[in-house]
């Protein structure tokens, strides 16, 4: 089947967003054209639907290929995205340095997604020296421009007072952010705030939030830690969290 489409439409990087919502397939071939005729949000568009599979055949070498060149476009999402490639091995080896680099470059020009990924490298030692204090400015730097998972952590380092002045007030209100921007973290993260305080209603909305949301990883480590809570409608919980970790484990080849 010939698609039909306006060169208005077809250069139109936030129509491509909403099109890929409707009609994914058709959706890709917008981009396609788009991308080739030089649209640099098109071109990160579609090494990211590349690397998805969304529409379109997945392939992480060819993702790779346009991330690179709407980043030389100055896309900086598409950056980013080079980042988590190189990180995680997609389209290319792993390599936490490369990945390090990207995020910084990205990150010193003001992209909170960047700003975040740098840090978690710099918290872990992971491709550049470890180093909390930069981890933690960076993490309150995205979280100063939004970015929900930021919250968290920054919640996660006044709570501690790591690198930092203990600030539990302060940890409240981040977690609480992190929680209403969606991140299933800082949901979690604010539940067991609200269970402290003695707000168990309150607490069990958050964590069904965080069951609807979380990925397998964090639903593996939530389940245990619910378990072990003290209040019973809390710990019936842990059930529900191990119930979903089977539904999301990927099927045996």
């Amino acid at each position: 089947m010939t698609f039909q489409l306006r060169r208005e439409e077809v250069l139109d990087g936030d129509a491509l967003k909403s099109m890929l919502d409707e009609s994914p397939a058709r959706a890709a071939q917008a981009i396609l054209i788009a991308a080739r005729e030089g649209v640099v949000d098109a071109q990160a568009l579609l090494g990211q639907i590349l690397l998805d599979g969304q529409g379109i055949e997945q392939d992480q070498a060819l993702a790779l290929r346009w991330f690179g060149i709407a980043a030389r476009g100055g896309h900086l999402m598409a950056r980013n995205m080079l980042g988590r490639c190189h990180e995680q091995g997609w389209g290319c080896p792993a390599d936490a340095t490369i990945a390090a680099a990207h995020y910084r470059q990205a990150a010193e020009t003001g992209l909170d997604w960047a700003m975040y990924n740098y840090a978690n490298l710099l918290a872990t030692g992971r491709g550049v020296i470890e180093d909390q204090v930069q981890a933690l400015n960076l993490y309150r730097q995205a979280a100063a421009l939004g970015h929900a998972k930021s919250m968290n952590l920054l919640g996660r380092y006044l709570e501690e007072g790591r690198n930092c002045p203990m600030d539990l007030h302060a940890a409240r209100d981040w977690y609480r952010r992190s929680a209403e921007g969606g991140d299933f973290r800082g949901q979690f993260s604010y539940a067991a705030v609200l269970a402290d305080e003695g707000n168990i209603d309150g607490a069990l909305v958050w964590l069904h939030a965080a069951l609807a949301g979380g990925n397998l990883s964090f639903l593996r480590v939530a389940s245990q830690a619910l378990s072990s809570a003290t209040d019973p409608q809390i710990r019936a919980l842990a059930t529900d969290y191990a119930q979903r970790c089977i539904e999301l484990e990927p099927a045996p080849l």
